[in-house]
């Protein structure tokens, strides 16, 4: 079976000649090298948020799951997806028409570019967190030798594998998706490990991956560069978002005289806190600096 994109197809055939499962959203085959993805009117219930963005070259998928937390390494779904450039796999999006069941508009072929995560609710209205898959439109009258995003093992760290850095970081799209913050969260609790540069605090999912320099105040480079990042537990990177602490280049915190300190005692900030910095941080750092109330 030939797949031509814009035709119709009914899904029981497709995996007849492909293989996979013909349930789920993500379907893997054992041999034939192609990860299915299929999308249709009844994701919301499920919480999805899936769709192209404005010009239809970037479609935003959401990962596997129905109940509770979505997991970005789940092998055969979410985690093949994340893979599938290092698998060698092609990734074909098929939407659900209309009318009788069964049968789906074969789209294109898409290369991963990113992953985020968002709230939304599982199938049982509880709230959770799940991945948003960035994909990218394959041209497929000139598919690219390499994609737009490799995955790289980390061979001193059996968790994660990514990617490598993207090569722009901002996409219009469902909402302006900010392109490569999964590749630089993940580079800065690796350079942190996986711990608040402050606090010490090793929960992954409270912590946060903050800009020293703001995403807005950046360029293309300082966005992704690892050096204008730090790894904060929330309470502590809500104030350095908002300038009312920095740090200087020998690491010491520096609060802000506008804030009594009563109130940075009650959040638990003492000002002896002391963190390390890394020499390209200073920089950035020294910005921030500049902007503390």
């Amino acid at each position: 079976m030939d797949l031509v994109a814009g035709n119709t197809y009914v899904r029981r055939e497709v995996h007849a000649a492909y293989g996979g499962s013909q349930q789920g959203g993500i379907t893997p085959t054992k041999d034939s090298g192609k990860v299915f993805i299929w999308s249709n009117e009844s994701g919301p219930h499920h919480g999805y948020q899936d769709g192209w963005n404005d010009d239809g070259s970037i479609y935003y998928y959401t990962g596997a799951g129905q109940h509770g937390d979505q997991d970005i390494e789940a092998g055969r779904h979410n985690g093949r997806l994340l893979r599938h450039s290092e698998n060698g796999d092609e990734v074909l999006l098929f939407i659900g028409q209309k009318g009788p069941g069964g049968i789906w508009k074969y789209e294109c072929k898409l290369s991963l570019i990113d992953y985020e995560y968002f709230q939304t609710k599982d199938v049982n209205e509880k709230n959770r967190r799940a991945v948003r898959f960035i994909f990218e439109r394959v041209d497929e009258s000139n598919v690219p030798a390499e994609t737009a995003l490799q995955v790289a093992t980390r061979p001193t760290k059996p968790k994660p594998s990514f990617q490598t850095k993207p090569t722009t970081t901002e996409r219009k799209g469902l909402v302006t998706s900010r392109v490569g913050q999964g590749y630089y969260r993940h580079e800065i609790l690796n350079r942190f490990e996986g711990k608040c540069a402050v606090t010490g605090a090793d929960s992954e999912e409270l912590l946060i991956a903050s800009h020293i320099v703001p995403w807005r105040d950046s360029n293309e480079f300082e966005r992704l560069d690892v050096n204008n990042g730090i790894l904060l537990s929330p309470t502590y990177d809500a104030l350095f978002d908002k300038h009312l602490i920095s740090f200087s280049d020998e690491g010491e915190i520096l609060l802000s005289s506008t804030v009594p300190e009563s109130l940075f005692a009650s959040l638990g900030v003492t000002g002896d806190e002391t963190v390390d910095v890394f020499d390209g941080m200073k920089a950035y750092l020294q910005r921030h600096r500049e902007n503390l109330r």
